[in-house]
């Protein structure tokens, strides 16, 4: 099984993740999901959040820039995975993925727990 690291390399705490991974033997497949081409659709994020076991995607929205794309309190799950799939800038980072299941990586050794 493939382990998937959902990867924004301007941000630090995502470095230190794919870092952390790295020295505990884990090479995963980087997924640059804020390049155009690597993007992650609604379906995706969707399948994300359930495999993460979230309630709402608002467990990994990254609030610090969800005003500037519309996103408040009265925004609706909907409107919330639609702004995702619209704008990563929005997605909290990094997410590491390993078969059905999915994990914020927040903090970095959260990464660790997937087997």
């Amino acid at each position: 099984m493939t382990y998937t690291l959902l990867h924004h390399s301007g941000c630090s705490t995502s470095r230190k993740g794919l870092a952390l991974l790295q020295e505990n033997g884990v090479e995963p497949e980087v997924r640059k999901y804020m390049n155009a081409s690597e993007q992650l659709s609604l379906d995706e994020l969707k399948d994300i959040a359930k495999k993460m076991g979230a309630s709402s995607p608002r467990e990994f929205l990254r609030d610090k820039n969800a005003a500037e794309f519309g996103i408040d309190a009265t925004s609706t799950d909907d409107e919330i995975f639609q702004a995702m799939a619209a704008n990563p800038k929005i997605i909290q980072r990094p997410i590491g993925i390993l078969g059905k299941q999915a994990v914020l990586g927040r903090p970095i050794e959260k990464l660790l727990e997937l087997k």
